[in-house]
């Protein structure tokens, strides 16, 4: 789940970014509008975690700009200290998706956007279940065979994105746009090792099957 924190308070912007990653969220942040909409002009996010008073460009002309952009599947989250009821019913009506007024619930933050990608992807059961695999989400339990497997953050959203191609491969690249963030290495080996303590730790037999110059998938 690939999210960008739109928010020019530093310290909050990254707080949220580590607890967010905590909860394996891939996490980008911009400190003003312009890093905003510069940042979701070559990535796509499922969510954009937007504070509306923004420094460069505010935060409800870069919500205009998203939607005018047609970013699709992305949503928009506002988060801001504006809490009236007419501050939230302008926001909505310039095209959020959904409202958290400051200070807020970190935990009220991670189900809300939970809830919008679900809203934004196909409709699939909550639970992710493949190849004697289950997979939580939103408790972050993985299951093979009955065992409880306990994986890192990173391993989770690697296996969180093979199990939700329903099958199908998934590229590299893809797998790289959708596990890390705007800081990952392309030429490190770090998705290759990330696969294979993956693969270990589920045990065999083996399910993660490598396509030759296509990618990987779960059949």
């Amino acid at each position: 789940m690939r999210v960008l924190v739109a928010e020019d308070d530093d310290v909050l912007a990254h707080a949220l970014a580590r607890g967010l990653r905590r909860h394996a969220f891939s996490v980008d942040v911009a400190l003003d509008g312009a890093q905003a909409l510069m940042r979701a002009a070559v990535t796509r996010y499922d969510v954009v975690v937007l504070d509306r008073d923004l420094p460069e460009v505010h935060g409800d002309e870069v919500c205009r700009e998203l939607l005018a952009a047609g970013t699709g599947s992305t949503r928009i989250l506002m988060l801001t200290g504006a809490a009236t009821l007419r501050d939230r019913v302008d926001g909505l009506n310039r095209g959020a998706d959904d409202y958290l007024a400051k200070p807020f619930a970190f935990d009220e933050l991670v189900a809300r956007l939970h809830a919008l990608v679900r809203r934004s992807t196909p409709a699939r059961p909550p639970v992710l279940q493949r190849a004697g695999i289950s997979l939580d989400p939103a408790q972050r339990v993985v299951q093979r065979d009955g065992r409880f497997v306990r994986l890192s953050p990173k391993e989770f959203m690697v296996l969180h994105v093979l199990l939700g191609a329903d099958g199908a491969v998934v590229s590299a690249e893809e797998l790289l746009d959708r596990a890390w963030d705007e800081h990952a290495d392309p030429f490190s080996n770090s998705m290759r090792t990330t696969v294979a303590t993956l693969r270990r730790k589920l045990g065999p037999p083996q399910v993660i099957v490598t396509v030759v110059g296509a990618g990987y998938r779960v059949p």
